[in-house]
């Protein structure tokens, strides 16, 4: 009779059954892990939570900057000078008139004295001169009076002569020569009358050209005087003292800055937008500019041409009273107001989104227990609100809280 004999596991088959099993296991707990993982619970009280809204909404370019002087007035030396004393410093306000910096130039002094010596012997040249051509003229008058008195003596003569011709008492050449006398005394006095005319006329001209002299010399003397005023720096109007770049002592050059003054009652802002939004900012567009105390409004009057440190550069013109505290160099923040959107959805702009992209976003569902994760696409964008094109509708809440960590579908509330 035949015997069946039973196959026994050898060590190798038990080894592969062992680690089939530990294979398996492994699956499965990696499994429920994931399953834990994709199951986040979080504490609504912690998260930010906003509403999609529609409505008008502003779209708008931030920028900061600084309150700066529209009208400002930068004073130099106009000759070499030593500062001799300081009376003000930055940020003093100054009145029309304030003493900022008193120079010192001892040549300045000799100068204008110079000037004034030759300007007084210029104009006593001028008084001989005029002198001098009186009496000129008097001389000729003289003489032209001279000849009248002979042409009446000769007319007179002639006259009496011309009877005692035609009486055949006074032969005619002695009657001819009475007339002939009488003609050239009458052409003696044309002729210097003539040399009167033209000697007065000289006589014009060469006060003229004196009198230039003068005013040429009063020029220098009030140059000089100018000169020598100016060692005492003032200020042209009232506004504030924002720079003064010298020291007691200090020697000042021909056109050297002594001190920079700006009006405190004509104020614009100097604001810095990114590169990447300046095409979007124009000539006249409002602006909000905040002072850290107040909103004021303005708008913008000048964009510059020039993009420094990726930032454009654009000046803004207030168009309404500014407040009495605000000083030049005062930090501010503005908001340019670059389009208006009619009838649009939009939400508050949650954490590290972009305007005109798509992003995911959690939805809450009914009851709030919950929130999905859904893709939106966003449009332009504010300092704090946000487009919506696609993926919500007014009424919908979303989780303005960052959770880009988070990639489950569904995110529990609690």
């Amino acid at each position: 009779m035949d015997v069946v004999k039973q196959k026994s596991f050898n060590n190798k088959s038990v080894k592969r059954i062992a680690m089939a099993i530990i294979v398996l296991l492994g699956l499965l707990s990696m499994y429920l892990i994931k399953q834990n993982v994709n199951q986040v619970t979080l504490n609504k009280k912690d998260l930010v939570i906003g509403q999609v809204t529609q409505g008008e909404l502003r779209v708008t370019v931030d920028g900061y900057g600084k309150l700066i002087s529209h009208k400002q007035e930068l004073i130099t030396s106009l000759t070499r000078a030593t500062v001799k004393q300081i009376v003000l410093k930055p940020g003093a306000v100054v009145e029309k008139g304030s003493l900022i910096v008193k120079l010192e130039n001892p040549e300045l002094g000799y100068q204008l004295s110079s000037a004034q010596q030759q300007l007084v012997s210029l104009q006593a040249n001028s008084r001989q001169l005029a002198l001098n051509q009186q009496r000129e003229v008097i001389a000729e008058q003289s003489k032209i009076s001279e000849y009248s008195a002979k042409l009446e003596s000769a007319s007179l003569k002639r006259k009496a002569e011309e009877k005692l011709f035609k009486q055949g008492i006074v032969s005619g050449l002695k009657f001819r020569e009475s007339q002939l006398n009488e003609k050239q005394l009458k052409t003696t006095i044309t002729l210097a009358n003539q040399s009167l005319k033209h000697l007065q006329d000289v006589h014009q001209e060469a006060l003229l050209i004196q009198q230039e002299r003068i005013n040429q010399q009063l020029n220098t003397v009030k140059n000089a005087q100018d000169r020598l005023d100016a060692l005492h720096v003032v200020a042209k109007f009232d506004g504030i003292l924002q720079r003064l770049p010298v020291s007691l002592g200090q020697s000042i050059n021909p056109g050297q800055e002594i001190a920079l003054i700006g009006s405190t009652s004509d104020l614009i802002a100097e604001i810095k937008i990114p590169q990447s939004q300046a095409n979007a900012i124009r000539i006249g567009q409002q602006v909000e500019i905040d002072t850290r105390q107040s909103i004021l409004l303005g708008k913008v009057s000048r964009i510059d041409p020039i993009v420094q440190d990726n930032s454009v550069l654009i000046d803004v013109t207030f168009t309404q009273p500014l407040d009495n505290n605000m000083r030049p160099e005062q930090n501010v923040d503005a908001e340019i107001i670059t389009d208006t959107l009619s009838n649009v959805a939009y939400i508050e702009r949650p954490a590290n989104i972009q305007a005109k992209s798509q992003q995911a976003m959690y939805r809450l569902e009914k009851g709030n227990n919950k929130a999905t994760r859904v893709e939106i696409t966003f449009g332009q964008k504010t300092s704090r609100y946000v487009a919506i094109i696609k993926g919500a509708v007014p009424g919908d809440s979303f989780i303005l809280t960052d959770l880009t960590n988070y990639q489950a579908s569904e995110i529990a509330l609690n």
